[in-house]
């Protein structure tokens, strides 16, 4: 029972802090995260850093959300749908795509990325949390 706690206690999204497109899904998650057992923090933040380099992952990667789950970290869209398992119905569904190769999935995941900021937009710095949220950031 307590390393699921301790698993739970560190669920982390890392994300693109100016990405348009990013911030969106935080928004996402953080509307249908009812238990909210998300966390966030951007890829620019210190705390961001010192996640990437905790698992040994580049600081200047920028194109991939980053997912924690424990003492595992996930990339791209395994990032995306592992996220997604700890929502409610309907969106824990979507795990329903791990079923299809990663480097499929992937192949769509960083065609968008490499997009996002032409589709959607960027911003000149990182947003700051809506009041009430703050405690769901690092």
């Amino acid at each position: 029972m307590r390393q699921n706690q301790d698993k739970e206690q560190n669920l982390v999204i890392l994300f693109d802090g100016v990405c348009n497109l990013c911030n969106g899904a935080v928004r996402f998650f953080i509307k249908h995260d009812r238990r909210q057992r998300l966390r966030f923090a951007s890829l620019q933040s210190e705390s961001g850093r010192c996640i990437l380099e905790k698992y040994g992952l580049p600081d200047d990667h920028l194109s991939s959300i980053v997912f924690v789950e424990g003492e595992n970290s996930h990339l791209n869209s395994s990032a995306f749908l592992r996220a997604c398992r700890h929502l409610r119905f309907p969106w824990y569904a979507a795990t329903v795509f791990l079923l299809i190769p990663r480097p499929i999935r992937d192949l769509i995941y960083k065609w968008i990325a490499r997009n996002r900021y032409r589709w959607f937009g960027k911003m000149d710095s990182c947003s700051l949390p809506h009041s009430g949220e703050t405690d769901r950031f690092l």
